[in-house]
């Protein structure tokens, strides 16, 4: 109990945690075990606090130490209180000082900008008297360019201090000063418009550029451009009809004849873009940059009257409309009667388009120019007003009339051009010609020249819109007519020989010769001999695979050129978009006459390859490969069948070998070797074998595999990997040997066979008992 009397004043002095048991619980406890247990909790709290107090204790003498050194800190203290105040008193004092200078040095301010001011006005007042004293000498002296100075500056002086001093006790002079300043500018301004309207009509170019450059200093800039563009657009027209009359009067012998629209062309493009680039510094010093704009608008109209003119003799000399028109009869009907002979066509459409390179080539002259000096001018503008001038300068570019004038001749060009290339591929084809020793008939380099050569024309416009339809016609043109066109001279087949024929039981002399003529039929001009009918197939054959191979060059070379077009401006932002679609569909072309080449492939193997190839191995079945010492070393000695096939493959793929191409032969090798693996390998299969016989077998195989490594670039000994395990598993001493080549101990070798599958030729040894066979464990 005295424990928990000792805990009472603990908890009140705060120094540690009131007791967990209450008094009043205490009081209550009349069991032993509750007390017992409430006295064991109070002695564990009063053991708690008397290490506490312990603790306490032995801090008792720092902090003792600690009062004394803040007892002698006390006059110290008292000292810095007595700093700190006299401290604050110089601060209040330093800021009441500077308020008054500063207050000081804003009436000085006040003061000074009222002393400009009256400078200003000042100086006004007397620019204003100097003005008028300058412009009534400089105007009785013609001094024009002095006096529209004077104005300048006068029109540049602040209108309020003007206003203030009119106010002023002067006010009646200034007045005066004004209205005479005034009569001079109206008068200057008539003055200077009927010098530049006179120097105009006689056509004085320096006086012109004099009195242009007045304008500006007047405020009259757009006036000043509007009547220097007139000026202008005048030489432009005088020049172009001047031009106009040479061409009418040209002799259709002379070398630049047949292009003489575009030449002149050429030459008003020239002319204006002469005159932007001797005029644009004028206009940027004396007018400020973003005027340039003003000047060529006007410009373009007049180029847009002139080529409309060009173009309209141009139409009607060259007979344009009628020959589109006709063009576009003949592509509606098949008639041969009224088609108009493609080459009447080739000297226009080279016109058109070159007409419409030089436009395009002026129209991105022009873009250049108007950006540059936007860029200039809009230089501090905000985004809004730069998308304003941008929105200006592409419709002047697209709406003028040279533009849809030109998108006018390109579509009927065209339509033309294809008119053009199909009908001249459809003569190429008709034309077609094949000399002893060449691969391909000339049709393919002609068809291929004449895609070229619209692609190439189509290019030389400049348009990105005209060469994306060209190289999709000429697209759609291969893909379809041409490609339709060997398709058919493949679809009549590889004609067989006499002898194939024999093969295949046809004995009678009559059948033989009927089937031949039958199989000979290859050209629609009539029926030719069978050698004749093999060559054209083959010939076929090398003409798809050129055709797929040009095609890719033909990608390759666009991809360049289209490259550099973009490089140099042409085109708008999708430019790029639109070529590669083009060309991708030209990529999927070139992969259809891949396509067309293995069909004709698969029908020379099944036509001319395996009718052969078959029976050549079926005579592996009539030689024994039972064979004991004796039989063996006779096969050495005279080989019975592996030699005689050798030789054969070796006459067949001869004939092939110097009508085909090196690529087209090679694949026809890889078809017949995996021919002959196959076949080799089910008369395998229903064949016997001693254990020379299978000895045999290897060395047969191995002689077959050598000789067809060297006639083809085709990996052989993969399609030759089945039989090659067959001949291990018959070159076999027991059954059981075949274990130490299986599963674990198989080391690099990949089985391409099945367990039952060695079984089965394990079977075709006649000296392996099937029991032994069967409890092999695979």
């Amino acid at each position: 109990m005295a424990a928990a009397t000792a805990s009472g004043p603990r908890g009140e002095g705060g120094g540690a945690a009131a007791s967990a048991l209450p008094m009043e619980r205490i009081q209550s406890l009349t069991e032993l075990a509750e007390l017992e247990a409430a006295y064991s909790r109070l002695c564990e709290e009063e053991k708690v606090v008397q290490e506490e107090l312990d603790a306490l204790l032995e801090q008792q003498s720092t902090i003792e130490n600690k009062m004394v050194v803040l007892h002698r800190m006390g006059p110290n203290l008292q000292l810095i209180e007595g700093d700190a105040q006299q401290l604050a008193g110089m601060i209040t004092f330093t800021c009441n000082l500077a308020e008054n200078v500063s207050s000081k040095v804003r009436q000085l301010d006040l003061a000074k900008n009222r002393l400009y001011q009256a400078i200003q006005r000042a100086d006004d007042i007397l620019d204003l008297k100097f003005c008028m004293d300058g412009v009534q000498t400089a105007l009785r002296n013609e001094d024009y360019e002095q006096a529209a100075a004077h104005i300048h500056r006068y029109l540049s002086l602040d209108k309020s201090v003007i206003e203030l001093s009119r106010q002023g006790k002067e006010g009646g002079i200034i007045d005066a000063n004004l209205k005479l300043l005034q009569e001079a500018e109206q008068r200057l301004k008539t003055i200077v418009t009927e010098k530049f309207d006179t120097a105009m009509k006689q056509g004085d170019l320096p006086r012109v550029e004099r009195f242009f450059k007045i304008f500006p200093l007047l405020g009259l800039h757009e006036e000043g451009l509007s009547k220097f563009s007139e000026y202008l657009c005048k030489q432009v027209a005088n020049k172009a009809e001047e031009n106009l009359q040479l061409v009418m009067g040209t002799d259709m012998s002379d070398r630049r004849a047949a292009v003489i629209f575009a030449d002149t062309l050429t030459l008003l493009f020239e002319g204006i873009a002469r005159i932007v680039e001797t005029h644009q510094p004028i206009v940027e010093t004396y007018y400020g940059p973003g005027r340039l704009y003003a000047l060529i608008k006007h410009l373009q109209v007049e180029c847009d009257r002139q080529v409309e003119k060009v173009v309209d003799k141009f139409i009607k000399e060259r007979d344009y409309h009628r020959q589109f028109q006709q063009v576009q009869n003949s592509m509606m009907r098949s008639s041969s009667a009224e088609k108009i002979e493609p080459r009447e066509l080739d000297p226009i459409l080279t016109e058109v388009t070159l007409m419409n390179a030089r436009s395009e080539l002026y129209l991105r002259f022009i873009k250049r120019r108007i950006m540059a000096d936007f860029e200039v001018g809009d230089s501090m503008a905000s985004e809004e007003v730069k998308q304003e001038h941008q929105k200006y300068l592409d419709k002047l570019l697209n709406n003028c009339l040279l533009s849809r004038t030109m998108q006018e001749l390109i579509g009927y060009y065209i339509t033309m051009e294809e008119y053009f290339m199909r009908e001249t591929v459809n003569k190429a084809v008709a034309m077609d010609s094949y000399e002893k020793g060449q691969l391909t008939s000339s049709m393919v380099d002609d068809v291929f020249y004449i895609v070229k050569k619209c692609i190439g024309r189509a290019l030389s416009s400049s348009s990105i819109d005209c060469l994306c339809a060209m190289i999709n016609h000429s697209t759609t043109e291969l893909e379809s007519d041409f490609r339709e066109v060997l398709y058919n001279k493949l679809k009549q087949g590889f004609p067989a020989t006499t002898f194939q024929d024999f093969q295949r039981g046809v004995t009678s002399a009559v059948n033989i010769m009927h089937s031949s003529l039958q199989q000979g039929k290859f050209d629609t001009k009539g029926i030719e001999s069978t050698d004749e009918a093999k060559q054209s197939f083959l010939v076929t054959l090398n003409n798809v695979e050129v055709c797929s191979e040009n095609i890719m060059t033909l990608k390759k070379t666009l991809e360049s050129d289209c490259s550099k077009l973009l490089s140099q401006g042409f085109g708008g932002e999708q430019a790029q978009a639109k070529i590669d679609s083009c060309l991708s569909d030209m990529a999927a072309v070139s992969n259809k006459f891949r396509d067309l080449l293995q069909e004709g492939l698969s029908e020379l193997n099944s036509t001319a390859i395996k009718p052969q190839v078959k029976p050549w191995i079926n005579l592996f079945l009539s030689v024994s490969h039972n064979i004991e010492e004796e039989e063996f070393s006779d096969y050495e000695a005279n080989d019975p069948w592996v030699q005689q096939f050798i030789l054969n493959l070796e006459q067949q793929m001869t004939e092939f070998k110097a009508g085909l191409s090196p690529v087209i032969y090679d694949t026809l090798t890889g078809l017949m070797t995996s021919l002959t693996a196959i076949e080799l390998e089910k008369v395998l299969l229903k064949s016997t074998f001693s254990r020379l016989g299978g000895l045999q077998f290897d060395k047969e195989l191995r002689s077959l595999i050598a000789y067809l490594t060297t006639v083809t670039t085709w990996t052989i000994r993969d399609k030759f990997a089945r039989l090659s395990q067959m001949a291990t598993i018959l070159n076999l001493e027991r059954v059981t040997e075949i274990l130490d080549y299986w599963g674990p101990n198989s080391g690099p070798l990949t089985w391409r066979l099945t367990p039952a599958e060695v079984r089965q030729v394990l079977a075709l040894r006649i000296d392996f008992r099937s029991e032994d066979i069967k409890r092999l464990r695979l």
